[in-house]
């Protein structure tokens, strides 16, 4: 099933392409979304659901590997490609480019995983067989993948924007800035929000959310996405809010949360993101930096694996291979319970609630055998904390790039080479043409 779902995705894939190419010409013997959305039947609906949250996993690795290579917690290492060394680390006369790989199948993707979502509010509005609270039950889960979508795209293009309204493909919005698209979002997020507390789940997910697999799981998975989003807008008490009805608890496993799974069953995928230990060729391996500023005794060194012999390409090296994944089959964090007590101590800093902020950066440290946090309390040194604590918590989940972005300090980034950049953004998708 979920094989058939993701060919339903890539079809929707081709579509936003062409839509977003404005000479494209389109096919008129193509199949259309009309016998889906016509009518839908529950099964139907559910499998629109289940092909959704299906593909928010595709090219998932291209985007983790482009914002930490960037970011400065990995290499990547190519045989065949030499981009990621070149481009994506700004060496010598090198540019991002709008054609690429790295920028335009993350974009492409994340707005297919749109597309299929906008597929299924069309079919739960004109289903028949559906009751009020079950059609609130598809508009609110759609609507948070639909923001939680445009907010990948948005990590990435950032100050270049995204294209917030696209419910109709033949006839997109216009892109808009960084701080609308965050507008927008939030209020998606806050509109599904609305429709959950009104909702019944007719459909199942994965087990990557469970615990957050009904009416009001699911929504404190919708306001753990906002608490991230308000952070992002800097709307502290906004954060505080969106945690209070989330699945944050300061003292409950780290682990908690929803995550997207993989599996070696036939029709399913396996997790892109592990590498086997002391490969050669294609590898991810840990950025230096990552050891060499670690405190004694962290345990988060058991997402580097030291390498029997260290890697090297392009004048660099790395010792240690990114081991955050230990099997085909790990699941990887959609957001965890670790980030909202990031998010909660963040804000509490920024609410000059300095003690509440140094206990919950203090219940990180213990996941992790640090003792207490001991230095200044002042603002600017729990802040310092704060960013130290997310860069490790969240190594390889997609965040050091945007942290040190969102607080003006990507130029305190490594440069591995004297010639090399720490681009603030990518490019828009070169088939995204003018953007209007």
């Amino acid at each position: 099933m979920m094989k058939k779902l993701i060919q339903i995705s890539m079809f929707c894939a081709a579509g936003f392409l062409a839509a977003c190419n404005k000479d494209a010409i389109n096919n008129s013997n193509a199949p259309t979304m009309d016998q889906i959305t016509k009518n839908p039947t529950i099964p139907e609906l559910n499998n629109l659901v289940t092909g959704t949250e299906s593909a928010m996993r595709v090219d998932l690795d291209l985007y983790i590997e482009t914002v930490s290579v960037i970011g400065r917690e990995l290499y990547r290492f190519s045989a065949s490609d030499t981009r990621w060394t070149g481009e994506v680390l700004g060496f010598a006369d090198f540019t991002l480019d709008p054609t690429s790989f790295y920028g335009n199948r993350p974009w492409v993707y994340r707005y297919s995983t749109v597309r299929n979502a906008l597929l299924l509010i069309k079919g739960a509005k004109n289903s028949k067989a559906i009751a009020t609270e079950q059609r609130n039950g598809y508009y609110g889960f759609a609507k948070t993948i639909i923001a939680y979508q445009l907010l990948l795209n948005l990590n990435l293009t950032y100050q270049n924007g995204i294209r917030t309204d696209v419910t109709d493909y033949r006839k997109l919005g216009p892109i808009v800035t960084k701080d609308k698209a965050l507008e927008d979002i939030a209020a998606l997020l806050d509109e599904a929000d609305a429709n959950l507390a009104a909702s019944d789940f007719t459909f199942e997910l994965s087990s990557g959310f469970a615990g957050l697999d009904d009416e009001a799981g699911f929504r404190k998975f919708n306001r753990a996405i906002a608490a991230r989003v308000a952070a992002y807008r800097e709307k502290w008490a906004d954060v505080q809010t969106a945690l209070n009805g989330s699945f944050l608890n300061l003292t409950a496993n780290p682990d908690n949360g929803a995550f997207h799974v993989y599996a070696l069953a036939a029709g399913d995928v396996i997790n892109p993101l592990y590498f086997p230990q002391n490969e050669n060729g294609e590898i991810r391996v840990v950025h230096p930096s990552y050891i060499t500023d670690m405190e004694a005794g962290d345990n988060r060194i058991a997402k580097a694996a030291l390498r029997t012999t260290p890697a090297s390409e392009a004048g660099l090296t790395g010792a240690y291979d990114f081991w955050l994944y230990k099997s085909e089959t790990d699941p990887v964090s959609i957001i965890r319970n670790e980030e909202l007590v990031l998010l909660y101590a963040e804000s509490k800093i920024q609410l000059n609630a300095l003690t509440d902020a140094r206990d919950a950066l203090n219940q990180v440290r213990a996941w992790h055998g640090l003792p207490v946090y001991s230095e200044a309390m002042t603002k600017e040194a729990l802040l310092d904390q704060l960013l130290k604590q997310r860069r490790y918590s969240l190594f390889g989940e997609g965040h050091r790039w945007v942290d040190m972005r969102r607080y003006g300090r990507l130029a305190q980034l490594p440069k591995d080479r004297a010639n090399d950049d720490v681009w603030e953004q990518l490019p828009l998708p070169l088939s995204e043409g003018s953007g209007k």
